[in-house]
């Protein structure tokens, strides 16, 4: 599905990717974890169409997409949930959900979409007229989710979606994440919580410096020792 192979990327002279190359398949659930800085975030917006790449292909279904616009890419079913959740805190929850439909793609089916999103999230039906930027952290992290599902995404990318949130309601939104996984969307999962991301990975990958440096499955990094003093401190 999603195949992002030799991409280098950076912000002027300063070059944050080097050859990464790295594959989502279809229905997989993979995480990519690494130290603040380590790239994860330059990556996604590479794949999102928001940071432009000087030298690879990001392959999506046999395409390379790798100069098309983030407006496109969105049509082509790619989500992009950012790290901060990207919500208009201004916005009703209804109002927010409802640009999760602007996509040609989806506009004739938005309502159907929001109801859908509704059945996950209970909590935003009770809460549609409110102010999104009134919620709660993880309030609003359900939130950046459902309007992404309102989108029928193909492909989920989250930004460390735990960020700022309590453990107890960590848990909560890893269950979702899952649910989201269940459903057939595939998910590409940066994340500095290693359990909770390999918890519901298939697959991980490991970034430092801009290069992938490990990969495997969800078990081995798991066991990795240097995983562990690196991200569990063990």
């Amino acid at each position: 599905m999603l195949e992002i192979k030799n991409i280098n990327a950076g912000y002027g002279d300063l070059q944050v990717l080097f050859d990464v190359s790295m594959e989502v398949k279809d229905g997989e659930c993979v995480a990519l974890v690494g130290s603040n800085g380590a790239g994860k975030t330059s990556l996604l917006n590479v794949v999102g169409g928001h940071l432009k790449a000087s030298a690879g292909q990001v392959i999506w279904n046999g395409e390379d997409i790798l100069k098309t616009s983030p407006t496109k890419r969105a049509d082509l079913a790619i989500s992009h949930i950012p790290q901060g959740r990207g919500i208009l805190g201004t916005l009703s929850v209804m109002d927010n959900l409802l640009l999760g439909g602007y996509c040609r793609r989806v506009k004739k089916k938005r309502m159907e979409n929001i109801e859908k999103a509704f059945d996950m999230f209970p909590k935003l039906k009770e809460r549609q007229k409110q102010v999104a930027g009134s919620m709660s952290g993880g309030e609003q992290q359900m939130l950046a989710i459902a309007r992404a599902l309102v989108m029928e995404p193909d492909l989920l990318m989250l930004d460390e979606p735990s960020l700022g949130l309590a453990p107890v309601v960590v848990d909560e939104m890893f269950d979702y994440i899952a649910a989201v996984r269940d459903s057939g969307v595939s998910i590409l999962l940066i994340e500095q919580n290693l359990p909770a991301a390999l918890s519901i990975a298939q697959r991980g990958y490991v970034m430092e410096n801009g290069r992938i440096v490990l990969e495997g499955n969800n078990h081995e990094l798991a066991e990795n020792e240097d995983v562990k003093r690196a991200y569990l401190g063990i």
